[in-house]
């Protein structure tokens, strides 16, 4: 634990500062429900249009949204390990660094310190009193000279099953009128009005967790879903002509 004065460590104490820290959680509900709503919509207005009966569409749907979680759960996995391999190859690589050249490396330090404007009589002792303690040494330059952040060993786990389930429950809604409509003419209109809605409530939800407007963000997202259906029904409606 840092040794921190009382009277700072007081204020610390009473000061909460409410930061919204759950980015990488939210950025895969967010690819896990855009696609899982997106895809299944296109093809299910796609099978529609080629005058495909509600249990066909239906299954498809299904093996779609069964498949689709595997490989964006999986997807996810993969680019979790990736991140987490590089943060270990390049913890290794200035673990080496800072005992091959030292010198170099406290250079680096202070070249850091200097572009936040510190002047060196002011950034000299931090530097000697980095260059005492390896470990603070070694997470100073991973996160200031790389922009590395240490990445927690659960994430690839997390990542895959957030984005896998995530996808099954937006892959569910454009699915659910087949559930109960048996002829895919009607299915798809009531398909299309349920996800709309699901869009624009997902992207103004989207729009409020990520900082930027939630009206445009509602629009942009319905936008996007109701071209991809509109593209993959005209297809089929083509060809099947």
């Amino acid at each position: 634990m840092a040794n921190i004065e009382p009277e700072k460590q007081t204020l610390l104490n009473h000061h909460k500062e409410k930061h919204f820290t759950a980015g990488e959680v939210i950025r895969d509900i967010i690819i896990g429900v855009s696609d899982g709503l997106t895809v299944p919509f296109a093809l299910a207005a796609g099978l529609s249009g080629a005058n495909a009966p509600s249990s066909i569409v239906l299954t498809a749907g299904l093996a779609e949204v069964a498949a689709g979680a595997i490989s964006m759960g999986l997807g996810g996995y993969l680019a979790a390990r990736s991140e987490a391999d590089h943060y270990s190859r390049e913890l290794k690589r200035e673990q080496e660094e800072i005992v091959a050249v030292p010198d170099t490396e406290a250079a680096e330090v202070a070249e850091i310190l200097a572009e936040y404007g510190i002047e060196p009589h002011e950034y000299a002792p931090v530097v000697n009193a980095l260059r005492k303690r390896p470990q603070a040494w070694l997470d100073f330059m991973m996160k200031f000279e790389l922009g590395l952040e240490k990445p927690d060993p659960r994430r690839a786990v997390q990542s895959a099953l957030t984005i896998a389930i995530s996808y099954i429950i937006g892959g569910f809604v454009p699915l659910l009128p087949y559930m109960f409509i048996a002829r895919a003419q009607d299915a798809v209109i009531a398909s299309v009005i349920v996800t709309l809605i699901a869009l624009l409530l997902f992207g103004f939800a989207k729009g409020h967790f990520t900082g930027s407007r939630p009206f445009i963000s509602a629009f942009q997202t319905a936008l996007i879903g109701a071209i991809a259906s509109a593209a993959a029904f005209g297809i089929a409606r083509a060809v099947q002509t």
